[in-house]
């Protein structure tokens, strides 16, 4: 039976280039939230590694897993040792020159609930991602598990409303967002300040436009170019929760390592969208032109 507070840990690291340290960091987040009580854990975009994608390099290839395989098995294991469900991140081989940015999810018992393949791929300075990742090819389907239906997305996803509404349409209970973000040292102040304020205020919208929480978990701190083309990318951490009307229920801070808990009252989710029927009351005969690129 689910619950009607849940509790969600979220995972909010820094990373280094050594694979097996990172795993065993974040193994050690999830038995330290377990043991506080955490019914769901999730960890950030890619947290095996550095993040790899502000370079075009191919031998960066071989840090991509397959999905059966290790990972699964050190992720699955971590769920059913601790009795939670865990939402992770890979970088997944499916064959030969075909990758994706997957996030995977974990049930209490260590099977694997389902995965989500990244469908909106970035390609900007310091994020070169098309040049690894094929675009997800599963859809924006929930995951079901005993904590409840995830809509699981990732990252640049996050900008888009049309992902959160049809993962919220298929019956997510709550949006997740698995993320990598920061911004160039070289940006002035004002300029940070805009765009994580952006990055904070379109996820709260997902939430109140669909009446359901959102979960978003970054990684944090410095990470080098190894191109030196740019000055690299701080991450801005600031991971966060907000329930179903857009509150803030935690936020973690945007410069160090975080291990934290919120509580979701999923009750609360059914009386916001009965006092706004948002679903009920959308034109679906008059939106045919969203499939257009543009009107011109």
């Amino acid at each position: 039976m689910k619950k009607d507070n849940l509790k969600v840990g979220i995972v909010q690291h820094c990373f280094s280039e050594h694979i097996p340290s990172n795993r065993r960091r974040n193994i050690a987040a999830i038995e330290e939230l377990a043991t506080k009580g955490a019914d769901l854990i999730v960890l950030s975009e890619l947290h095996d590694s550095l993040y790899f994608c502000q370079t075009e390099n191919v031998e960066n290839f071989d840090l991509a897993v397959s999905i059966p395989g290790e990972f699964t098995e050190v992720y699955g294991e971590a769920a059913r040792q601790n009795g939670v469900v865990v939402v992770a991140s890979a970088f997944e081989r499916r064959a030969p020159g075909v990758y994706h940015n997957t996030a995977v999810v974990f049930e209490k018992d260590g099977s694997v609930a389902g995965k989500y393949r990244k469908m909106h791929i970035p390609d900007d300075p310091g994020f070169y991602e098309k040049f690894y990742f094929t675009p997800g090819d599963l859809g924006f389907n929930p995951i079901r598990t005993s904590v409840g239906k995830l809509g699981v997305l990732v990252c640049w996803d996050q900008w888009y409303p049309e992902a959160a509404r049809l993962m919220a349409m298929a019956g997510a209970e709550m949006l997740i967002y698995p993320t990598a973000i920061g911004w160039n040292p070289d940006d002035s102040e004002d300029e940070k300040r805009r765009q994580r304020d952006a990055w904070v205020l379109i996820q709260r919208s997902h939430a109140v436009a669909n009446g359901i929480p959102v979960i978003s978990v970054n990684r944090v701190g410095f990470e080098d170019d190894p191109s030196g083309a740019t000055s690299g990318i701080d991450f801005w951490g600031s991971s966060f929760i907000a329930g179903p009307q857009g509150e803030i229920i935690l936020q973690c801070s945007e410069d160090h390592a975080e291990e934290e808990i919120g509580i979701v009252d999923v009750a609360h989710g059914e009386n916001v969208r009965r006092w706004w029927p948002f679903l009920r009351d959308r034109r679906i005969d008059a939106y045919n032109d969203i499939i257009q690129r543009y009107i011109d």
